[in-house]
């Protein structure tokens, strides 16, 4: 199956230079847990999460209109085509242990994002993307990572 029949295509975005207000904002008023961040181009930049914006005004003590974006955001992120096949981007969610990876065109412009979600809800819909395979790739996003596993023993 290829990602454009399950990607979410109406994807909100904020710019580097954005501060986290801004950011948490989009993700309060579209009810999303993450926004792709793209360059001056328009291309993707990075990816922040709500947990990203948390973290940030924990560690620094700051209020978030005083913390860009571009500071807090995971660089380079994973990204995929519309034509990529779902059980190769579903390796690669599991691989990296994202939940949510941004669409773009041939130019890096983002056309849309797939999540976990978006997975799940296409094994329910369709026959094209089994259980089994929905399980695989959640046991592995939700792996405990190395290094907390050594600092745990």
């Amino acid at each position: 199956m290829k990602i454009s029949k399950l990607m979410t295509k109406d994807v909100m975005t904020c710019r580097t230079s954005d501060t986290l207000d801004h950011a948490a904002q989009l993700m309060w008023d579209h009810d999303i847990r993450c926004v792709p961040v793209v360059d001056e181009r328009g291309r993707i930049a990075g990816m922040l999460t709500d947990r990203d914006v948390c973290m940030a005004a924990y560690t620094r003590g700051a209020p978030l209109r005083a913390i860009a974006v571009g500071a807090t955001m995971s660089a380079h992120p994973a990204t995929c085509t519309q034509d990529a096949e779902l059980s190769v981007v579903e390796a690669e969610m599991g691989r990296r242990q994202i939940h949510r990876m941004p669409v773009v065109d041939d130019d890096g412009h983002p056309v849309g994002i797939v999540s976990l979600n978006d997975i799940a809800r296409a094994s329910q819909q369709r026959t094209e993307v089994s259980p089994s395979e929905v399980a695989a790739t959640l046991a592995a996003v939700f792996a405990p990572r190395p290094a907390i596993l050594a600092a745990a023993s």
